[in-house]
Order: structure tokens, then sequence, then C-alpha cells
């Protein structure tokens, strides 16, 4: 569902105070001098008339501490409170001042509470272009920022240009500790990929092969796209993608950070090109070893050139794929996989809204939602029994859960959700 507003926890945390009449917003007039001072000239109120209220700072080194006023002078300034923040208090700090019946910390509980009322109702809205279909491939990791799918769509046209197949072995260049082959068995466009067995001779900074080709122009293309494979998993630029218009990759133009690989698993990179505009006669490209490993095998297939904003997706129907919840996969059938084919697919779904930790925290669910129900609650907290709301809370409180009901019933439908372990 799309995020109304984003109010941090602090502004959904005034929001809620004010609703509730239990909140003064000030700033400090003075530096306080200690760490238990807070001067503010604009309070008023007779000697500890303040006593038992809860201080929030909101700015300076004391951002986010929680403190309660022991006593205040008659005229209602300077708060005194305990236990001290950790450091002097300082002019023109922002604070919170709540009544004693409402401690902002049950607050903050609250409107993570609001939160996990619609988890599984609200999304916080994920896409991601990380899988690749091979018309082969069945099952798919699904990436870890989803809870939930409710569509996939295939890349239908890009425009493009291809660099290299990396169908057979490259033979510009190569490291004495590499050895280079074609290979037919493992890849994931055909005829095969290239392989390179690294052996423990191989030391960080090696470029362990290159392939030379007729000059191209890439200067009209933003991603380049390949699939690699490593038997030793690596960190992200590890290995460094390399593309020169010098030969053997002597002084490379573009020096693109392949990103973390898993061992044994086929990944499809999707790298921004840093300088397009410079590669305008590329005649070579390499693999450069950044991180000493020790002996590995790595493959490279299908090395090809996009821009990125002309593609062109369509919607892969909704009973082609299914999602195995227990293992985290998204599963092809035999149409899914005729029909996305060879190519690079889009992933549409949501993340589970994230609670509230900090104050600088921004939400991910319908503000309005959020403050209603925290209100509804916090009223509750605090009405007592029925022979004891003198403030009339219970009313209050059913106010605000009429809010809350009426912000959730806008929650947008989710159509076609699988949930996603």
């Amino acid at each position: 569902m799309a995020v109304l507003q984003g109010r941090t926890r602090v502004q959904l945390r005034q929001a809620v105070g004010h609703a509730l009449g239990a909140i003064t917003v000030s700033t400090t007039t003075s530096a306080g001098g200690d760490a238990l001072t807070i001067p503010d000239t604009t309070l008023r109120g007779g000697a500890n008339e303040h006593k038992g209220k809860w201080a929030v700072a909101t700015s300076g080194d004391n951002a986010g501490q929680i403190r309660q006023v022991s006593s205040n002078v008659d005229g209602g300034t300077p708060l005194i409170v305990s236990p001290a923040f950790t450091a002097t208090v300082p002019t023109s700090m922002t604070y919170e001042l709540w009544k004693e019946q409402f401690p902002p910390a049950r607050i903050n509980e609250l409107i993570n509470q609001a939160l996990v009322e619609v988890t599984g109702l609200a999304y916080d809205v994920e896409e991601s272009v990380a899988l690749h279909a091979d018309s082969r491939q069945t099952r798919f990791d699904i990436p870890s920022q989803f809870s939930m799918l409710n569509r996939i769509e295939y890349r239908k046209s890009v425009e493009s240009k291809q660099v290299h197949l990396a169908t057979t072995a490259w033979d510009e260049s190569v490291d004495g500790d590499v050895t280079a082959s074609q290979d037919t068995k493992d890849y994931k466009k055909a005829p095969g990929s290239f392989k390179m067995v690294v052996a423990v001779g191989a030391s960080a900074a090696d470029i362990l092969a290159t392939k030379a080709f007729t000059a191209l122009n890439l200067s009209g293309y933003d991603y380049i796209e390949f699939w690699i494979k490593s038997t030793v998993a690596e960190s992200a630029g590890g290995l460094q993608l390399l593309l020169d218009n010098t030969a053997s990759c002597a002084s490379p133009l573009e020096t693109l950070d392949v990103p973390a690989l898993t061992a044994d698993t086929w990944t499809y990179a999707k790298i921004a090109l840093a300088n397009p505009e410079l590669d305008t006669a590329i005649i070579s490209i390499g693999l450069k070893y950044t991180t000493d490993i020790g002996a590995c095998t790595i493959w490279i297939n299908d090395i090809t050139a996009v821009l990125d904003g002309s593609a062109v997706w369509h919607r892969l129907d909704p009973n082609s794929w299914r999602v195995d919840e227990l293992n985290r996969d998204l599963i092809l059938s035999n149409a899914g996989r005729a029909m996305a084919g060879y190519r690079l697919l889009k992933l549409c779904g949501g993340d589970k809204p994230a609670l509230l930790s900090a104050d600088a925290t921004a939400c991910e669910v319908d503000d309005q939602f959020v403050i209603a129900k925290a209100t509804e609650l916090a009223a509750i907290a605090a009405s007592g029994g029925p022979n004891t709301d003198p403030d009339a809370l219970r009313q209050l409180a059913g106010y605000w859960g009429g809010e809350a009901s009426k912000a959730k019933k806008g929650f947008p439908s989710l159509v076609n959700a699988r949930m996603v372990g």
C-alpha cells in the first residue's frame, strides 16, 4: 500500500499527545548549566505543579532520553528532572512535557502496537529485479526484503548491445595461476560459459583473464548485466568486471564491483556504468580478483549493456507461479517458464511494516491510522475503571477507535497476494 505522509516516531508521538491533550512541546530558553535543569520561561504554574510529568528531549546530545520531573519552582520553570540526562542541557533544546498518566515510553510502544495490528493488511511496497529466468530453472530464492508477493513481471524488451557472450574461453591475456576453458555443461546461455580455475597462487589485484573484440560504443547504455558463479562465496567487490579502450584492460575506463556471490550459485549481476559517456571505443573486457579467497572456480556468461529506462515489462500470468512459503521460494510452472523465457524478472510485493525503534524512524503505514489507534489505546490504558474516569478518556477512546476503523477500511485491497515465510 502507498505510504501516506511517512511521519517519524517523534511526529507521531506528538500527534498522539495533542489528541489526548497530554503534551506540551517547547524549547529551552537558556542553557541548564547541568544535566538536571530544563530552563523554559514560557512555562507557567505554581511550585511543583509539573512534578511527576515526563520530559523527553528531542534534539541535541540528549535526544530520545526520557526523564521524570522531580520538582519545579513557582512560576513553572526551571524543571528539575531525575535521573539526570547524560549531557548538559543546552539552550534551544527541543523537548516534550507529558502528563504523568501518559508515559511517553508507553506511547512509543502503543505506536508499535498499532503497526502490529495491521501486519498482514498493510505492506511497505517493494520491488526487485534480482532474478532472471532462463527457461529451464523452476525454483528461485525470493529476496529477503519480501514478506508478500502479488505480481511477477518479465522484461519483454530492452535496448541492449552484446558486449561478449562469454560462451568460450577468453584468450587475450590469462593470469599464470588461472586455467581458462569453455564449459559446455554448466552455463546459462548456450552453448556454454567461460570457466576460470583459479589456483591458490593467485593473489589480490590480479586480472584473471581478458578478452579482446572489435571496438564497441557503449555510451548510449547505463548498465552492464551478466551471469557469474563461484565455487567460493565472494563479498561485494571481491571481483571486478573491467571495460577498457586499451588492450588487456591495462587502464580500465570502467571498474565495476561484482555483487556478493553465494557459493555454487549462479547470480545475475546488474551494475550501473560509472562513466558511460567515456565508453565510446571499448575493445577489452576482463575480470579482476580483488580479494584473495584462495583456490576457486569462476564462471561468467552473457555480458550485455542495456539502457535500463527503455525496458518494457509484461505481467506473468498469476496462475503460472506460486510461492513455497516455508522455503521462501518462487516456483514457476511449465507455462510460467515458457512465458518468462530467458528474461529478467521483476518481483512486486511488500515487506511487513517496520516497527519504530528510534524517534527518527519513519512510519511505513498510513499515519492517520497509527495516530488514531495509538490514541485509542493510550486513552483506554489511562482511563481506569468505570467510576474513575473523570477526564472521560473512555469516551475519547471510543472516538479515536472509530477514526482508526475508518482509516483501516481505506487501506487498498491486496490483490493476488501470496505470503512469503
